[in-house]
């Protein structure tokens, strides 16, 4: 077997296997890269609510003079105009929100001092609120009422109302354990309900205090007036937050997104650069199959009167093919190490950074995944048109 092994590499190019396997680096390099900085880098621009998802939008109509004459329609949305949103091409779905049309107040006891403040409640359905069904559900007859609030309402507390009431601050852990005491009662005060609330979650996207639909369409059919409203806010699950026809959209209706936007277009900006990296990448990985396809297509012309008298001799089909595999699978796997090793190095480049941001660095398994797998395929290919050629030859051969 060696000897037919140096019969047919006598003709090898090792100039053009070294170009493959140096063309193949850099594509995996590439690609791998991109792959690498996307899932390490994310982190800093996504989105660390624990209820809401950050592809999800909050919108609501801008206030205008008419609007703050009374004219409250102005604010709300239509059928139309859900209709309308939803037909755009960067929306998954919507939901609206549900007011509460009764009153809420909440009584608290914090450190032996007792508060009281009037609340007000909405609802989003369900499958926009990512709490476990457990934790996130009513059923009528419940005791319990489980609640989301925002943030900024509890950093309002601790930093605002507290010092100057001379209440002691809490944390998230620490309001999460201590019943509310809710009271609801209608507009004319002749119906009222009494529960116990409890915080199921904060929110850094939902400036509102949330509850179950379930519950808040009970409650309004208790307490409210009977007439429902359409919502003056919708929560809309986009493709992607910081698209630029979302905002052109937007801009266009007289529409506002709830919270900062710069991370969402930050991230958005971030995809379509790393996404024209690994395009470039892919691109540079693809022509090194050809190369290599190419270098192999050669050398076996070259060999082909070789491969002929071997056949003839009847060396089998596997001993032939044995030759060029080895050089693909070695020109394959030592351009997917050298990858790996430049990842490492790049990695420690920037994972300082990274850490600075308090994000980890962890896309490094992805990166040696995705090279993995394109290493794998070139490899495949290459040895299928191999095979291929060797069959052409012996099909020549029983001719």
């Amino acid at each position: 077997m060696n000897l037919i092994s140096k019969l047919l590499r006598k003709n090898t190019s090792r100039a053009r296997i070294a170009g493959f396997a140096l063309s193949d680096f850099i594509g995996l390099l590439i690609v791998a890269g991109a792959v690498m900085f996307y899932f390490d880098s994310r982190g800093i621009f996504g989105n660390d609510d624990s209820v809401v998802n950050s592809d999800f939008l909050v919108i609501n109509k801008k206030v205008t003079s008419a609007s703050t004459l009374g004219d409250r329609e102005s604010t709300r949305f239509s059928a139309n105009d859900i209709a309308r949103l939803k037909a755009q091409p960067w929306v998954r779905r919507v939901g609206e929100f549900s007011s509460s049309g009764f009153r809420v107040y909440a009584s608290v006891d914090a450190g032996g001092r007792g508060m009281e403040t009037a609340l007000f409640f909405e609802s989003v359905p369900d499958g926009f609120v990512d709490v476990s069904g457990a934790d996130w559900n009513y059923a009528e007859g419940d005791e319990t009422l489980p609640v989301i609030i925002s943030k900024d309402y509890l950093a309002l507390y601790n930093f605002g109302f507290a010092g100057s009431a001379g209440l002691p601050q809490l944390s998230e852990q620490l309001i999460s354990g201590i019943p509310l005491d809710l009271y609801m009662r209608s507009d004319d005060g002749s119906r009222t309900m009494r529960m116990k609330g409890r915080i199921a979650g904060f929110s850094n996207r939902l400036n509102t205090v949330l509850v179950p639909d379930a519950f808040m369409r009970y409650a309004n059919s208790r307490l409210g007036s009977g007439t429902p409203e359409a919502p003056s806010r919708l929560i809309v699950d986009v493709s992607s937050p910081g698209d630029v026809a979302i905002e052109r959209y937007l801009s266009d209706n007289g529409l506002e997104v709830a919270g900062d936007k710069s991370a969402s277009q930050a991230a958005y900006l971030l995809k379509v650069v790393l996404a024209i990296v690994i395009a470039v990448g892919a691109i540079i990985t693809l022509l090194s199959f050809f190369v290599l396809m190419l270098s192999i297509s050669l050398l076996m012309e070259k060999n082909r009167a070789t491969m002929h008298r071997l056949l003839m001799l009847g060396t089998p089909l596997e001993a032939i093919e044995r030759p060029y595999r080895l050089m693909i699978v070695w020109g394959g796997m030592a351009a997917w190490l050298l990858s790996a090793v430049a990842l490492v190095v790049l990695r420690v480049l920037y994972q300082p950074a990274l850490e600075g941001f308090g994000v980890g660095a962890q896309g490094i398994l992805y990166a040696l995944l995705v090279g993995g797998v394109l290493t794998a395929v070139i490899i495949v290919a290459n040895i299928f048109a191999v095979r291929s050629k060797v069959k052409g030859a012996w099909a020549m051969k029983m001719e």
